[in-house]
């Protein structure tokens, strides 16, 4: 093992063990060198290692604090491996994304107020009338955000967010056909809107997976062009299907 990964793992020790807790200053360089049995180098570079990865915060002319460690936030770290996956790597988000979201979206079909569903047919109004692909794909993940923020946990909330980022968004949309792949996202959101209004749990989460899996669709195959159709408009309660 590297002298910097042994440097990481004590100071990981520390802080698991309750040595260090959240929010707790670190221990001067040189002291916490010498009892940890490292250069100061090391202890640098290890220092340097868990700020990247918002174990440790660095506070200009205060020191070094252990953060938080808000899973959250801690999850914020992993946006840029989804910033840069390709290919398979990134089907395989798009994977875990179709598992997660159409649970999330049915747990928030009971929680959505109606201003946050009002708030919702705004957003798609406003993406229907979008003039760019950047305006689109920003109103595409504020409308999918501000269902998922309604669960409540903002770990899942960080979670989705990473598993399809707006780099991630435009490098798919980008790579299909644009004014097909925009229409149809626009139909399936339209479905999404209307299971959460119909407060159809089931509905929406099906709607929701529909939509995740034509966004692997276009992932898989540069294209938005093939004809599967829009999941169906939900129905009120009682009413009878045509």
């Amino acid at each position: 093992m590297a002298v910097t990964d042994q440097a990481i793992g004590r100071i990981k020790e520390m802080i698991l063990s309750g040595a260090l807790r959240p929010g707790s200053r670190l221990p001067n360089e040189a002291d916490l060198a010498e009892s940890l049995g490292l250069s100061r180098n090391s202890l640098r570079e290890a220092v340097r290692a868990l700020t990247a990865m918002r174990i440790l915060v660095s506070r200009q002319g205060d020191g070094t604090y252990v953060s938080g460690l808000e899973p959250h936030l801690l999850l914020e770290t992993m946006a840029f491996a989804s910033d840069v996956s390709h290919g398979h790597t990134a089907h395989q988000l798009l994977q875990v994304r179709r598992l997660l979201e159409p649970q999330a979206t049915a747990l928030a079909t009971g929680r959505l107020t109606t201003e946050q569903l009002d708030g919702l047919r705004e957003i798609l109004d406003r993406s229907a009338a979008a003039r760019g692909i950047e305006e689109f794909v920003g109103l595409d993940i504020e409308f999918h955000r501000t269902i998922v923020d309604a669960v409540g946990n903002p770990v899942l909330s960080t979670l989705l967010g990473i598993l399809s980022t707006h780099t991630q968004r435009l490098r798919i949309v980008r790579g299909a056909q644009y004014a097909p792949a925009r229409e149809r996202a626009q139909r399936e959101h339209e479905a999404i809107w209307r299971a959460l209004t119909a407060r159809d749990a089931g509905l929406a989460a099906g709607a929701s997976a529909f939509h995740v899996a034509a966004v692997e669709d276009w992932l898989t195959d540069g294209a938005a062009g093939d004809v599967r159709p829009a999941p169906e408009e939900p129905r009120a309660p009682g009413a009878v299907r045509a």
